[in-house]
């Protein structure tokens, strides 16, 4: 490297930490929470049939949710790097099996999810307004203001998310409040005669395991906060901490919402509806409930999508940076100290899935490639613990009742994946063969430049 080259690089911005606790704390949440927990609850209710089970659904997705948060937190708090997991898997194990994650979530997983979030939020919004607009525009004008917010810097895209969070929570909590006053007053009983809605045998397991995957997705999404390691001040201390409060914090929420929804619609009520959270704000207060909750989705909504822009993104960057994708992704603004490129190409390409209205055969594909990853990330422990061996502690955080613990959630991470294929070959077929798409395009990509960021 020359003189000049060093110069160059010294003089080159650098990504700003600016994002503190409540910060982390509010996108690990923001990242859980989307329309997912307002409709969810009767899609599990569809599937197992008495309060047991369903809101046993909702606390073992929790309870799993709660385990992996441990991991990652341990895995922050060894690698505090930009890309959060790209970077683990990297680190533990090949670039190109980071790649293969970074490119699937591209492809799959975060934008197909953003689509959808997008025209969520664009339905709820034309109905609440009556605008005489495409719901794909509507999509587009959400994804541009999220993308431009961003682009101002990671202090103006975390304060939009922590704004979006905490009226996330108002909603959710009104819901809750508002169904406790109705079950007191006028809410049919559920039934609790019997725990279990059919005999135990491999039928009621399959069945609990179908009603788990909606609840799985709903609970997704905390892992992306590692995703802005290379922003957040004191890392390897705060990332752990707002994992640790994040998610049990998310757990409390949906496990009210759900005893909330079983109490005012009964657990056939609720199987009968597509819509619960709107019936028992109707129940609540009619039409006007039924207004104000669908206000609350649409923002709750919008939060996610807001979340998903602030994080995204710097896997891209972490990506560019190790050589892997275009050089132009791994530039940050002058002024702003963010990766306006990667942004940028975050909301175009959501913005053309919404417009295609692919977004929800996409979304078929992402439960069997997220939980691999899941898997596979959390198995990186081992790698980094044998690494690490002799290293100083990592900040005081490791996962409780490891080695078994991680053992348990990377098994359950192979259940969800074994599961989905099981129920679902075609649309999971399709999902892994994008994932192995990535291994020639890996190749084409390391024959290119050298890496720029030498894994910040």
């Amino acid at each position: 490297m020359t003189a000049a080259d060093t110069d160059t690089r010294a003089a080159a911005p650098a990504l700003d930490r600016r994002l503190g606790l409540f910060d982390v704390s509010m996108i690990v949440m923001g990242g859980i929470v989307g329309s997912g927990i307002f409709m969810n609850p009767s899609v599990v209710a569809r599937v197992v049939h008495t309060p047991f089970l369903m809101l046993g659904a909702w606390a073992v997705g929790g309870a799993i949710a709660l385990l992996g948060a441990f991991v990652y937190a341990e895995l922050a708090a060894r690698r505090p790097q930009v890309g959060g997991q790209y970077a683990y898997l990297r680190e533990a194990y090949h670039p190109m099996l980071a790649f293969i994650y970074g490119w699937t979530l591209l492809l799959v997983v975060q934008t197909g999810g953003m689509a959808a979030g997008a025209i969520t939020f664009a339905r709820y919004f034309l109905d609440l307004t009556g605008l005489p607009l495409a719901d794909w525009v509507v999509a587009i004008l959400a994804l541009g203001a999220l993308t431009a917010i961003n682009c101002l810097g990671v202090r103006a895209g975390g304060t939009a998310q922590n704004v979006f969070m905490v009226l996330k929570v108002l909603a959710i909590v009104t819901l809750i409040a508002c169904g406790l006053m109705v079950s007191r007053v006028a809410g049919p009983p559920a039934d609790v005669a019997g725990l279990l809605d059919r005999p135990p045998s491999l039928d009621l397991l399959t069945a609990f395991g179908a009603a788990m995957v909606p609840v799985l997705f709903a609970y997704g999404g905390w892992q992306t906060a590692s995703f802005v390691a290379g922003e957040v001040r004191d890392p390897r201390r705060t990332l752990p901490r707002g994992l640790i409060l994040g998610v049990p914090a998310v757990i409390a929420l949906y496990l009210a919402v759900n005893w909330v929804c079983i109490r005012v619609l009964g657990p056939t009520g609720l199987a009968r509806t597509t819509t619960p959270a709107t019936e028992v704000m109707r129940a609540a207060f009619g039409e006007p409930g039924a207004r104000l909750i669908a206000a609350g989705i649409a923002l709750s909504t919008l939060g996610f999508l807001s979340q998903a822009m602030l994080t995204a993104p710097r896997v891209y960057y972490a990506m560019a940076g190790d050589g892997l994708f275009f050089r132009g992704v791994a530039r940050l603004h002058p002024r702003t100290h963010v990766p306006v490129v990667a942004i940028a190409l975050q909301g175009v390409l959501a913005a053309v899935i919404a417009v295609s209205g692919r977004y929800e055969q996409i979304l078929n594909y992402v439960v069997s490639a997220d939980w691999i990853f899941f898997g596979l990330s959390a198995s990186c422990l081992f790698a980094l613990r044998r690494r690490d061996a002799g290293a100083a502690a990592s900040a005081g955080t490791t996962v409780p009742g490891h080695p078994w613990t991680t053992v348990a959630f990377v098994g359950v991470s192979a259940l969800v994946v074994a599961n989905t294929l099981y129920r679902y070959p075609a649309n999971s077929l399709i999902g892994l063969a994008i994932m192995l798409a990535g291994v020639p395009v890996y190749f084409v990509w390391r024959r290119g430049a050298p890496p720029t960021l030498s894994g910040s």
